[in-house]
């Protein structure tokens, strides 16, 4: 059975802006997607907004709804009852292009400042072995579709643009926490590049980008935290400093 929804769908660019009002109708079973595309094609022709899949997958339909960062595809219209005026906007974190497309490229730029996998040297193709146990203690960080909803939401990012650039983020903290576990990584220095150059102490774990995230990625339970223990343990155990001057003394004679 359709019904009458009421919008307020944000139109504008980087300069200038706001909300405007529509009303159209919604079919049973529809996605938030759905009502923008009608919305595009019966009332805002000129309406910007990006997506691919329609399936929870690519990450492109990233927006905010009702204030909350979610995938319009993935937000059912029968969630919101029906007296209920749905406010669509743009990702807040990221500057506008126009209408509901942002750009995110700070994010790719962050994504080249990580080192990639370094194999041990002379290791051939078809040569690397990896028990299983080890691999499952990353599957769940290689599941993330890079869909931003983490980066927008995290406040280090979203609150405080002179964050990022010293400030990686959520994402790209998942991205570190699965080379630091990988057990033929050579460069042994994640942790320390995580907290020196990627800026994990300025995340203080409030797990609003868990909350947020599609793939249910424990992003600050199983990443974030267990990679600051790390950190704590190498900068200020006394026994792990002790046998660190004892191996750079070692190293020089």
């Amino acid at each position: 059975m359709a019904r009458t929804l009421k919008l307020r769908i944000w139109r504008g660019d980087d300069k200038t802006g706001g909300l405007q009002d529509v009303t159209v109708e919604a079919n049973h079973g529809e996605v938030v997607l759905d009502i923008i595309h009608r919305v595009q094609a019966t009332q805002m022709g000129d309406l910007a907004v990006r997506w691919n899949c329609k399936a929870g997958k690519c990450g492109s339909c990233s927006m905010e709804i009702n204030g909350k960062p979610r995938l319009a595809c993935m937000t059912q219209v029968a969630a919101y009852p029906e007296d209920e005026v749905i406010t669509i906007t743009p990702l807040r974190a990221f500057p506008v292009i126009k209408d509901l497309v942002t750009d995110v490229s700070f994010n790719y730029k962050k994504a080249m400042e990580i080192p990639s996998l370094e194999m041990p040297a002379g290791m051939k193709p078809g040569e690397p072995r990896m028990q299983q146990v080890d691999v499952e203690r990353s599957q769940e960080f290689r599941k993330c579709i890079e869909c931003f909803l983490c980066q927008n939401t995290c406040h280090v990012i979203r609150d405080h643009e002179e964050n990022k650039k010293s400030f990686a983020g959520p994402r790209f903290f998942i991205r570190i926490a699965e080379l630091d576990m990988h057990p033929l990584d050579m460069l042994r220095n994640r942790k320390k590049t995580a907290q020196e150059e990627h800026g994990l102490g300025l995340c203080n774990i409030t797990k609003c980008c868990t909350e947020v995230c599609p793939e249910h990625i424990k992003i600050t339970d199983n990443a974030i935290i267990p990679m600051k223990e790390r950190v704590a343990d190498e900068k200020y155990d006394p026994i792990r400093w002790l046998g660190s001057k004892i191996r750079r003394r070692e190293d020089v004679l």
